[in-house]
């Protein structure tokens, strides 16, 4: 229990380090380089389209979408980003809350990326097909979205796949 209330103090921490040092969305992308701000302001106009939500910087960078509130069985309980990403010079992390499993067919048509339980890798957006990454995107926000208009949802979505 220790170890969960130190990273909770931790998160919160590096999210009031965030809104210190950045007072917008467009203050953090202004302090990016050149081709990583450009990135990012495709991903942000698409992310916002799909949402009808203005972007929110959550903790150390992250840049997300509305949001879905969680309750698990175990007691923890919070609100998270529907959709987001987190840019990085040669590196942006797109989040898919309900992870990637579920859009094999998809990101096979996507191009140049690697992937994790919830995260795709991409370079820079030039190496993907923009259009594939906007139907996993509002296929992702439509599902959490669906999940959570009855209440909190209750386990972690990308650890329970829906392919």
């Amino acid at each position: 229990m220790a170890a969960n209330i130190v990273g909770m103090m931790i998160q919160y921490d590096l999210m009031d380090k965030t809104s210190e040092k950045y007072k917008s969305v467009s203050d953090f992308i202004a302090s990016l380089d050149e081709q990583t701000a450009e990135d990012t302001q495709v991903l942000q106009e698409m992310m916002q389209t799909i949402s009808s939500h203005e972007a929110k910087l959550w903790n150390v960078g992250t840049i997300g979408f509305d949001t879905y509130h969680y309750k698990y069985d175990s007691g923890r309980e919070g609100d998270a980003l529907v959709i987001g990403f987190y840019p990085r010079k040669g590196k942006i992390t797109v989040y898919l809350m309900d992870g990637t499993a579920g859009y094999k067919e998809l990101l096979s048509k996507l191009g140049n990326h690697t992937l994790t339980g919830y995260c795709i890798y991409i370079k820079r957006l030039s190496d993907i097909q923009l259009s594939v990454l906007e139907q996993i995107l509002q296929q992702s926000y439509n599902y959490i979205k669906s999940e959570s208009q009855n209440g909190p949802i209750d386990r972690i979505l990308w650890k329970s796949a829906k392919d």
